[in-house]
Parts: structure tokens; sequence; C-alpha cells
């Protein structure tokens, strides 16, 4: 029997490993989780001639759980890039908002359009936006990029069928649906308090914007605006009207009711996301026809990289429960009383050290999972918490070994010191925002 003490070894060990490979080795982290996952296989009292099968074991049961999601998703938010779909409800939401309240109509785009695209593409197809409203309106680029980079960043940390937070459903056993409804819950007073952060960080920020040397993009014949919502809308109402009505129905009024079969079977995240992606096709005119079938290709391809790495993220987990080391651990910190603050904490160690959200929350959900009686969080609405207080500390802090954050500093031309002090001062502030509601809501509920 190998020892709690010796395995809790291994397990700083391997995180530590991960943490090298991926943030100062610059190694891909499929290799960085993949190799983590075999050594702590091969120096644990594993059998030789089980580890490969607990491998394979951890990779499929990943796949199967969240794999559509992840590549639906993706070309979802393909498609409404392409078409300009994205670029339309950002018009939309300007004119109801109007230009001098510019931050708010940049944070609330994102938001929205955050929905469906992974954080670092939706500041992409905005910064063109942003570059415009800034010299029409006089704006500062530090609050502007850091209102939308954070209101982009809540949902993506929060809200599947973002990454990291639909892969800790598929790890912990969580109900999506749930998740996602409490996410975007969460995820408004999250975005609210980057968007203060950013405001009153971003006014003290001076000579940090340097002017693009490139023409402003300009919005033509973009699809109308309720076209462009529908992709987005439907998907979250069919997911969200299934959860809400499940509540209330038995399983056996869900087999004496065609509507509720039905309801059932569309509010499925799996169904609601291909829905959304048949939606997409009112956006499509004849000059996107030729495009659609490339347009589809790059959504899948963009996806593979995603699902590699959470694949392996699984395998990591599945050693780690193969090996004991969670009821052992649960032993150890028996004596603690970390309760809903456990997940928080390691997700957001792992999340400020290696500086991806994605690899954080994969990571961390593969050790939170087998606590989880421990920790008093066995229960239907604790599960939904735990994932939700790993997607809080997913949060914290976005800094220079993320990625998101070049992306907001080189598009938004900021200097690297006023992306540290605005945009990354928010994120800190965000999650523990966010963490302290759920443990209020832990108080309430549990």
């Amino acid at each position: 029997m190998t020892s709690t003490y010796y395995l809790l070894f291994l397990l700083i060990a391997a995180i530590a490993f991960i943490v090298w490979l991926t943030a100062y080795k610059k190694v891909n982290a499929f290799v960085a989780l993949l190799m983590a996952a075999l050594s702590v296989g091969l120096l644990s009292d594993l059998p030789l001639n089980t580890l490969a099968d607990t491998l394979k074991r951890g990779f499929g049961d990943t796949m199967q759980k969240i794999g559509l999601l992840i590549i639906l998703g993706t070309i979802l938010g393909v498609i409404l890039e392409k078409t300009g779909a994205t670029a339309s409800m950002a018009t939309f939401i300007l004119k109801k908002v109007k230009e001098k309240n510019a931050p708010a109509a940049i944070a609330i785009t994102g938001f929205i359009i955050g929905l469906p695209i992974f954080c670092d593409s939706g500041f992409v197809v905005l910064s063109g936006l942003n570059h415009s409203l800034v010299q029409r309106t006089n704006s500062k680029m530090p609050i502007m990029a850091a209102a939308l980079g954070t209101a982009l960043y809540a949902v993506h940390c929060l809200v599947p069928p973002h990454p990291g937070i639909t892969a800790a459903v598929g790890t912990a056993g969580g109900d999506i649906g749930m998740v996602m409804l409490w996410g975007i819950v969460l995820a408004i007073p999250a975005a609210l308090i980057g968007y203060i952060i950013s405001v009153t960080r971003g006014r003290a920020i001076t000579h940090a914007y340097i002017e693009p040397e490139v023409p402003h993009i300009a919005v033509k014949n973009l699809p109308p605006a309720g076209t462009s919502f529908l992709p987005i809308i439907l998907p979250i109402a069919l997911i969200a009207a299934k959860s809400i009505v499940m509540l209330f129905v038995l399983p056996e009024d869900v087999k004496q009711s065609l509507l509720l079969q039905l309801l059932s079977f569309a509010g499925e995240p799996v169904i609601a996301l291909i829905l959304g992606v048949v939606c997409t096709l009112l956006l499509i005119d004849k000059t996107h026809k030729k495009d659609l079938s490339h347009w589809l290709t790059e959504g899948v391809e963009k996806a593979g990289m995603i699902l590699s790495i959470i694949a392996a993220g699984g395998m990591f987990g599945e050693v780690l429960q193969a090996t004991g080391m969670g009821k052992n651990l649960g032993e150890l910190m028996s004596g603690l009383s970390l309760g809903i603050f456990f997940p928080f904490l390691i997700t957001a160690v792992l999340k400020t050290a290696q500086g991806s959200t994605t690899v954080a929350i994969i990571t961390a959900s593969s050790l939170v999972a087998p606590l989880l009686t421990h920790l008093g969080l066995a229960s239907h609405p604790g599960i939904t918490l735990a994932i939700l207080s790993m997607g809080a500390g997913s949060m914290v802090v976005s800094h220079a070994n993320d990625a998101y954050f070049w992306v907001i500093s080189r598009f938004s031309n900021l200097q690297t010191a006023a992306t540290l002090k605005v945009y990354s001062v928010a994120t800190l502030c965000m999650g523990i925002t966010v963490q302290v509601l759920i443990w209020v809501a832990y108080k309430v509920l549990l």
C-alpha cells in the first residue's frame, strides 16, 4: 500500500512538473499532461499491465462526455465570426446603449458574444470596433480594452460550453444545464466587478495607448441583429428550459408527455448546440455558400487542440483516481475545514502559476472530484457549487504567462504595464467576488 505522504509528494511534483513544462519550457499542454499522467502511474503502485488501459479509459471517457460540446461550440463561434454576426450584435448593442457609454456597451457586447466564442477569439473579432470607439468617443483604451477583456473572460471561466468549465462538469459528474444557468448568473457580477475596476483603474493610466497604423474596419452589409442573436439565444433557452422544468416534474411524467420528451431531447446540450449551428445557416447568403465548408473545417480544426488537452487532463485525472490518491488526501484533509474554498484555492494556484485557465481547471477538477464527499460537496447543489468554485479560481490571476493577457495587450496596442495594472488586477477582484457569492450560496443551500 503506497503511503499517503508519498502520494501527496507525487501529486505536488506532478503539478509542479506541469507548471514547469507549460509555463517555463513552453511545452504543449497535451504533452505535459500526458507525461505527468504516465510518470505518476509509473512511480505509484499501479500495476504496469493496467496503466495503459487507465490512460486510454481516461482519454475516452472525457471525449465521450464533452467532445461533441467543444466541437459544436467552436463551429458555432467560427460561423458567427465569419458571417459578421458578431459585428451585427455589437452594432445593435451600441445603438441601444449610445456611444457616450462606450465602455458599458463594449462590456455588454463582450458578455453576450462571449457565450459561444472563446475569449481570445471574441477579443480579436471586436478589437477593430474597440479601436473605432476609442477614437469616436475619446474613451481611454485601458478602460475599453479591460472592460471588453473582463466581460469575455467572465463568461469563458464560468459558462459551458467553454472548455475548462465543461471539462470540470464531466470530471465531477455535474449537471451541465445547472452549471450553465448558475454560471451565467455568477458571470454577471463578475463582469460588473471587472467593468468597475477597468473604469476606476483605467482612468489613472496615461500614455499607454499606441495609435494603430492600420485603418479601422468598416462594418457594412451585416446580417440582421435578430438573426445574429438567434444561434446564441436558442441553445441557452433550450438548455435552461429543460433544467428548470425538470426540477418540477418526475421521470414518469416525462415518459407520458410528448411535449416533455421533446423538451428533454432539445434541451440536451449537444442537441441544443446542434440546433444553434443549424440556425447559423440563416446567416449564410450567396457570397458565403462557397466558404461554409471551409468554416466548418476551421471550427473542427480549432477544436482539435482544445480537445487533446482536455482528454489529456482526463488521463491525468484517471491515473490520480486509480492510485487512490483522492481517498488518501481526503483522509489527510478530514481535519481541515476548507469546504467550498478548497476547489477555488487549488485552481487559483494552478491558474496563477501556469497561465492557462483550461489547464488549471482541468487539473484541479481531477484533484477535487475524488474529494467531494470529504469536502461535504457530494450533493447535486454541492457538485454544482464546487465546479463553479473552480471556475472562480480559474480567473485568478491572468497575467504575463496567460496567452489571453497578450491578446488584450497586443490587439489593443497597450503597454504591458498598463495591462497588468488594469486587466490583471480586475481578474483578481473578479475571482474573489465570485467565490464570495458561491460561499454565500453554499451557506444557504447546504
